[in-house]
């Protein structure tokens, strides 16, 4: 990637270089718009994918996206595996590193997909832990660029809870130069460390980082109103208790009046439906939530082809990938 080509893992985006993003997110675009340039050119590549959490969307699109690149997928289960209690982090690091030539992981603890980038010489990707979610926020911005054609100086709107989704969200904006407002009801903001990484990245790219509680000054004027679950998983046990607390963050109509007039809704799902968003928004034409989700297999096979390749597929016509990347 740009200025950073000996980079072997994708485990968060406060990571990566400002021009390293754009470079995924172009390269995630013309992926989008050619598959077929690229249908061979993981041609023999295994990736395994650990699954310590269930999954939809992760699932398919990392097992869709690799065979679309000519490679194949292993599932392993918490069955197979139980990182840290059937088997040692290091010792299913070795042992894979010698079988297959990446590794996607979705777990609870980051230190776990840290610990396998240490451990493993193949490429480590993190499908999501409870720190972030840094492909999902390749998705997310690869489709607020479709929708709104640039990224730097556009205003998206957090409304929720503090989560990793929102993390990722806010660490990304901060590469791209947007101005990202995180809205969540007191005692559940992001930690101050990553507010703090991602306000510092911000000044070099034009964006700003702002958190508050109240939801309607972060959708007021908005280009993008963004929510997810008020529950993550590994929280179910406060669900009831968060339903009180977060009703006066659920996106319903009124909230997203507030934002500009051709402003697009974003969630990450699942959604429940009449908690965090409520049907008239999520089933809007202004809801890219398919979109999205779609986006999470484009955008997942730039960062596949990336690592694992460590090169893209030259097309006729086309100019170089650093050319596209004014976002």
């Amino acid at each position: 990637m740009n200025g950073n080509a000996n980079r072997k893992d994708f485990l968060s985006i406060r990571d990566f270089s400002p021009s390293d993003i754009q470079y995924l997110l172009t390269l995630g675009r013309q992926v989008k718009a050619h598959p077929s340039a690229y249908g061979s050119a993981l041609r023999g590549e295994t990736l395994a994918m650990i699954f310590e959490k269930p999954s939809l969307r992760t699932r398919v699109t990392f097992d869709v996206g690799i065979q679309q690149l000519g490679g194949f997928s292993l599932y392993l289960s918490p069955v197979e595996i139980n990182l840290g209690k059937r088997e040692s982090v290091y010792d299913v690091a070795k042992n894979l590193e010698r079988m297959v030539q990446g590794i996607m992981i979705r777990t609870y603890s980051h230190e776990i997909v840290e610990q396998m980038a240490v451990y493993a010489s193949i490429p480590i990707i993190n499908g999501l832990t409870d720190y972030s979610h840094p492909c999902q926020a390749m998705a997310d911005y690869l489709t607020i660029w479709e929708a709104k054609q640039h990224l730097d100086g556009l205003k998206i709107a957090f409304i929720g809870d503090g989560n990793n989704v929102a993390r990722s969200l806010m660490f990304a904006g901060a590469q791209v130069g947007a101005h990202v407002w995180v809205a969540t009801p007191p005692g559940y903001e992001l930690d101050a460390h990553s507010v703090a990484w991602a306000r510092k990245r911000a000044v070099e790219t034009g964006g700003t980082c702002t958190v508050t509680n109240d939801p309607d000054e972060a959708a007021s004027g908005a280009d993008v109103i963004y929510t997810d679950v008020w529950a993550s998983m590994g929280k179910e046990a406060e669900a009831e208790k968060r339903k009180h607390i977060f009703l006066p963050y659920q996106v319903d109509a009124t909230l997203f009046r507030r934002a500009k007039p051709d402003a697009i809704f974003l969630h990450c799902l699942p959604a429940h439906r009449g908690d965090e968003v409520t049907d008239d928004v999520i089933d809007s034409p202004r809801s890219l939530v398919f979109q999205q989700a779609e986006n999470r297999l484009h955008s997942q096979k730039a960062i596949m082809l990336e690592l694992m390749k460590g090169e893209f597929v030259k097309l006729p016509g086309l100019v170089e990938l650093q050319e596209l990347a004014h976002i």
